[in-house]
């Protein structure tokens, strides 16, 4: 069933409208907020619960309103921020062509074929363990996030790092996760087979 919200219900854009950023600087920006953790509860407060507590449904009332509670808020958040883009200035001053070209061959060559190795390594423990064959994704199949298959259950195969990662990009992958991390003896993951279809 399809629901649509009419301008009248919902104020999708403060007065005045947003102001506009030339391009990139927003995701520069984001990068930046989220190196710098500027706008996390502890800097700008719970945003829900706040805008839940808030006696006033325009914007203009809301703005008032937070920036009475949180007086420093928006400032101490900026400040954090820029103190990363002066970093991130200060580092953008070193990369060359040689260190972009050094950084796209460790992605492409170095971290594919370790990460194919130890997913591949993954799913054969796991094949050998469940007494199922294992696979890997065709390319229409990697386009949703699958790695791989363990019988006929789908696998996606992820650092333990990703774990940050996937709630920031909000990804949903329509697979079993399996996390592993390094360690000095080797890779350690953790897999229920109950978790496998059939």
């Amino acid at each position: 069933m399809k629901f649509i919200l009419k301008a009248d219900e919902v104020e999708t854009k403060p007065p005045g409208g947003l102001k506009q950023f030339p391009t990139y600087v927003s995701p520069i920006l984001n990068l930046a907020n989220y190196f710098s953790h500027a706008t996390r509860p502890e800097v700008v407060g719970q945003m829900t619960e706040l805008f839940k507590q808030c006696p006033y449904s325009d914007y203009e009332g809301w703005k008032r309103w937070y920036l009475e509670k949180h007086p420093g808020a928006i400032d101490d958040a900026a400040e954090k921020m820029m103190g990363k883009l002066n970093r991130f200035k200060s580092v953008m001053e070193l990369i060359d062509e040689d260190m972009v070209r050094d950084w796209v061959e460790r992605l492409v060559l170095a971290q594919t074929f370790v990460g194919l190795r130890i997913q591949k390594a993954i799913m054969i423990k796991l094949a050998t363990h469940t007494k199922r064959k294992y696979r890997f994704a065709k390319p229409e199949e990697e386009s949703k996030g699958i790695d791989g298959f363990i019988g006929d259950t789908p696998v996606s195969i992820k650092p333990e790092t990703y774990k940050v990662e996937e709630k920031r990009l909000g990804e949903e992958i329509g697979a079993v996760i399996i996390y592993y991390r390094e360690t000095p003896d080797g890779i350690e993951f953790e897999f229920d087979p109950a978790s496998l279809s059939g």
